[in-house]
């Protein structure tokens, strides 16, 4: 499965459309490359994130401002993830002096306070309504402008982000983020200094954020605006986690797909039932019909299975495995 999954997206720009390919496949990685990191904080060690979107925005344009003054491409990717580490982990030492709902309203505060100071300082985006340019792609010393080139880009810094995640399960590390997520009190006992492996967890995770916010601005929208990491990137994040699974893998590739996708799918699935019953909609009803579809997808989906995504693949492979002999589970 793993395989054909890997060849499909190495061939992808051989067999899909350049449409496709840009449009669709591309910040699908990035965004699942954006899912992991945050899982890693919200479905590893169970600490709440509403301010995502702002850790990707301040990687983003920390590296746009890095090539746009001579630094090299892949250092500036390195710069915008440390520059976001660092103000992740300064906020996150107050925020984690709380928990819960708490903790979520104080990760919404560095949304908006990053929101305000993107937008009304003039040195970073240029100012409310400014757009900020993206230089060219200068990747080892190679000039990447074709579609192509920009999707393996993309497509490479996700597998890098997997295959970091799965091997994360296997590490200390790993186990100490899952025993602080189930009882931070009882970790401490045992020995695991719950504070010092929260800190981690939101510099690794804001570290994975930063690089993936500046490729989103490298390789799908080549200019950084402070419209695209406003507070509804935030929660549109969050959606994805929790439709594809907490702390979950293969359900982080679910859930980006099925909240960046599934709108315009079903926009087309719409019209074209619309058409095949001769169903004549009014351009205003046809806007709203799918979005709402798409809600109730997303109510059906955590009801019938709220794991997610991810959960309900596991359970299909679970039982195809064994299928017809279920009964050898027994």
């Amino acid at each position: 499965m793993i395989g054909l999954l890997l060849a499909f997206a190495l061939t992808a720009p051989f067999t899909m459309s350049t449409l496709v390919l840009s449009t669709q496949l591309l910040p699908w990685l990035v965004w699942t490359a954006a899912v992991l990191g945050l899982n890693l904080i919200l479905g590893w060690t169970g600490q709440f994130h509403f301010g995502y979107a702002a850790i990707m925005g301040i990687g983003a344009y920390t590296a746009v401002h890095g090539v746009r003054n001579g630094i090299p491409w892949e250092i500036a990717m390195v710069l915008g993830g440390v520059m976001a580490a660092v103000i992740g982990i300064v906020f996150a030492f107050a925020a984690l002096r709380v928990k819960g709902l708490y903790l979520a309203l104080s990760t919404l505060a560095l949304q908006f306070v990053m929101d305000w100071v993107i937008s009304h300082v003039p040195a970073i985006s240029g100012g409310t309504q400014a757009t900020l340019q993206a230089p060219d792609i200068n990747l080892l010393g190679q000039a990447i402008t074709s579609d192509t080139g920009l999707y393996y880009v993309a497509l490479g810094w996700c597998l890098i982000v997997t295959v970091f995640m799965l091997n994360l399960r296997r590490t200390g590390l790993g186990r100490a983020l899952i025993a602080v997520r189930e009882k931070d009190f009882a970790a401490a006992v045992i020995g695991v200094h719950s504070l010092y492996y929260k800190l981690v967890a939101f510099a690794t995770s804001s570290f994975i954020g930063g690089i993936s916010g500046a490729i989103l601005i490298f390789t799908f929208y080549r200019a950084a605006t402070p419209e695209q990491f406003a507070v509804n990137v935030s929660i549109e994040l969050l959606a994805m986690v929790i439709v594809g699974g907490l702390g979950s893998i293969i359900g982080s590739y679910f859930g980006a797909a099925f909240i960046l996708l599934m709108p315009g799918l079903m926009n087309s699935l719409i019209g074209w039932l619309a058409q095949l019953l001769g169903i004549s909609l009014g351009i205003e009803t046809l806007a709203h019909i799918p979005h709402a579809v798409y809600g109730a997808l997303i109510i059906i989906f955590l009801l019938v299975e709220p794991m997610g995504l991810g959960k309900m693949y596991t359970n299909l492979r679970n039982y195809l495995l064994v299928w017809p002999f279920g009964y050898a589970r027994k």
